[in-house]
């Protein structure tokens, strides 16, 4: 994986560069999808379209569910966030399993998918800063392949 190679020993920096990536793709895909619409009028209908339009068109299927506190936090669901449903390590990369090559190799589970959720985060927060929406984004992938998303938008 790019990250793992450019900054094996960087993984804040990793994190932070992923996420600007997927801020572009997002921003230019949110161009692209509203181009042919008017602005939003608010923060809930830019979010509504996140999870419907934004989401089927990435993943062709919309947000599982979506919640708000009705102050600026909503949390998307995906019950079966494509990106990360399917991932696995390849055992053969570790060679034998020693106690420490079991840790390494755990360890790497953790990040592999934390990587692709930082860029998820970036994509959707390119796509609501488009929007003229400034927002947090993270992600929660303690259920995984479901993965929760929140976002904060700033004041």
């Amino acid at each position: 994986m790019y990250c793992n190679r450019l900054y094996a020993n960087k993984p804040e920096l990793a994190a932070s560069r992923i996420d600007a990536i997927g801020y572009q793709v997002g921003h230019q895909l949110s161009e692209r999808y509203t181009m042919e619409r008017p602005r939003f009028t608010d923060h809930l209908d830019a979010i509504k379209f996140i999870c419907k339009d934004f989401w089927s068109e990435l993943f062709k299927k919309q947000i599982d569910n979506l919640k708000t506190n009705h102050r600026g936090t909503f949390v998307l669901q995906d019950n079966r966030f494509r990106w990360v449903s399917r991932m696995s390590l390849d055992p053969s990369e570790n060679g034998d399993l020693s106690q420490e090559n079991a840790e390494a190799a755990e360890n790497k589970a953790v990040q592999e998918p934390n990587m692709h959720l930082h860029f998820s985060c970036g994509v959707i927060k390119g796509a609501l800063h488009n929007l003229g929406i400034a927002c947090a984004v993270s992600a929660d992938p303690s259920q995984l392949p479901a993965c929760s998303f929140v976002v904060r938008i700033k004041p």
